[in-house]
């Protein structure tokens, strides 16, 4: 299986690196999508630690899913998201959508704010600054 995880459904996640960690155990490619600039995903990504077989990059969320379909070739290709746009997407490009409290809790990853207030440069007080 290739599974996609929209970026918004991985920060709802109360540990993103132990969901994917997870996941790479049942699937053969796993990776996040977004219509966020690459720095936001990456920047998040490198934060938890979390490797990644693709992501968006420059590209939309429907964009990208056509491009994995057609480079990793799996029995089943599954896009977990949390919103319509995410819904839309998957169905145009053929993969099966999951929304995320579903997929949650069929994987058994909890949910919660972890990353709410995440700031794509770091965090926003800072000590060293005048």
């Amino acid at each position: 299986m290739t599974l996609a995880v929209q970026l918004g459904a991985v920060r709802r996640l109360a540990d993103p690196e132990a969901a994917f960690t997870d996941a790479r155990r049942w699937t053969k490619y796993v990776g996040v999508v977004s219509e966020e600039p690459t720095y936001v995903v990456t920047n998040f990504m490198r934060k938890h630690r979390i490797r990644q077989d693709f992501f968006s990059g420059p590209r939309g969320i429907e964009e990208t899913l056509e491009n994995v379909r057609a480079t990793f070739s799996t029995d089943r290709y599954v896009l977990i998201g949390v919103d319509d746009t995410a819904a839309e997407a998957a169905a145009t490009a053929g993969w099966t959508y999951q929304p995320l409290a579903e997929a949650a809790a069929a994987a058994g990853w909890d949910l919660g704010d972890a990353e709410r207030d995440f700031e794509p440069f770091g965090d926003r007080e800072r000590t060293d600054w005048p």
